[in-house]
């Protein structure tokens, strides 16, 4: 496992997840209802799609479940997992072995990765961000290491999401930089992306409403069409 910067994150900056979110990384609704469900979106989003994208990095990779979804998707010939978290990256290199996949680690911050100028063509950043208190440095950074024309895959729970009563109780985060939908958006725009309209998704899945779905599963009732979003995926493109 490289570790380019070793960083020891301070508490401004990294809030450790709770043994309850540890726990949830490991079962089948994070696999199959958030992380496979995103990848399938964020990759019906792309424009032009391209038959490979040769290098890939992961941002917050945590346990690894995504390489394989990628290596699937996207026939990289190499991927990077970026995390600070050295046990998480332990269990990632475990994982990824296991299913034969060539993965090179690196712990150390989402805004300090260490790759080259322009030497990516997908970041994926999946349900990371709102972990995150340097997000505006984090996206310099996706910017920085993006060749011309690559992709941030962008997945992410808005605020409305993270200031629920259920999130509050079961995980950790920096509540005061959690964002709308919106805001995520014009952030990324910001940034310097470039996101057509038809490259962004308001998905309101069971597991992001404060009930669960369970007045629409349960009872047939429609979810009101004037909501606050609670999940936003997006496409970006650095410039070309």
């Amino acid at each position: 496992m490289q570790g380019p910067n070793d960083l020891a994150p301070s508490p401004e900056q990294y809030v450790p997840e709770t043994k309850f979110g540890i726990w949830f990384l490991k079962t089948e609704t994070w696999a199959k209802h958030v992380l496979e469900r995103a990848i399938n979106d964020l990759q019906r989003l792309i424009v032009a799609p391209q038959p490979s994208y040769p290098v890939i990095v992961d941002i917050g990779c945590g346990r690894g479940g995504s390489f394989k979804l990628l290596q699937q998707r996207f026939h990289p010939r190499q991927m990077f997992g970026i995390d600070i978290d050295k046990a998480m990256l332990d269990i990632a290199q475990q994982t990824t072995a296991a299913e034969g996949l060539s993965v090179s680690f690196r712990q150390t911050t989402s805004w300090h990765t260490g790759l080259a100028d322009n030497s990516v063509d997908i970041v994926f950043c999946h349900q990371t961000f709102h972990h995150l208190v340097e997000q505006e440095a984090a996206l310099k950074e996706f910017r920085r290491i993006l060749r011309p024309g690559g992709l941030l895959l962008f997945a992410e729970s808005t605020r409305k999401y993270i200031h629920s009563w259920i999130i509050r109780l079961l995980f950790r985060h920096p509540m005061d930089v959690q964002r709308t939908a919106e805001e995520y958006l014009a952030m990324v725009r910001m940034a310097g992306f470039d996101v057509p309209d038809g490259s962004v998704s308001l998905p309101y899945l069971w597991w992001s409403r404060g009930d669960l779905g369970i007045l629409e599963r349960w009872f047939g009732i429609q979810p009101p069409r004037d909501r606050e979003e609670t999940l936003i995926n997006l496409v970006a493109q650095k410039p070309l």
